[in-house]
C-alpha cells in the first residue's frame, strides 16, 4: 500500500513540475513553440482546457487557471490516497 502512495506523489510532482515548466514557456514564445514545448503543451493542456472554460483571464491577460488546476492536482492526489487507505 505506501508503494501505491509512493507512486501517486511521485506522478504527482512529476506532473505539477510539468505545469510549472509550461507556464513558465508560455512567458517565452520562442521556447514555448520548441520541441519540449510542444511536447509539454500535448500533455497538460487537456488538464488546463476545462479550467480554462471555467475561468476567464482576468483583465484580458492575467490567466490563473493553471494556479486552480495545481490546487485540483493535489486534491485529486490527496484524494485518491485517502480512497485508497480505505479501500486497502
Amino acid at each position: 500500500m505506501e508503494q501505491i502512495e509512493e507512486y501517486i506523489w511521485i506522478l504527482y510532482t512529476i506532473y505539477r513540475y510539468m505545469l510549472i515548466i509550461y507556464v513558465l514557456m508560455s512567458w517565452l514564445p520562442t521556447v514555448k513553440e520548441s520541441f519540449v514545448g510542444e511536447l509539454l503543451g500535448k500533455l497538460v493542456e487537456p488538464y488546463l482546457k476545462p479550467f480554462r472554460r471555467i475561468i476567464p483571464p482576468i483583465g484580458g491577460m492575467l490567466d490563473i487557471s493553471p494556479i486552480i488546476a495545481f490546487f485540483a492536482l493535489g486534491f485529486l492526489a490527496q484524494g485518491l490516497i485517502a480512497v485508497l487507505n480505505i479501500v486497502f
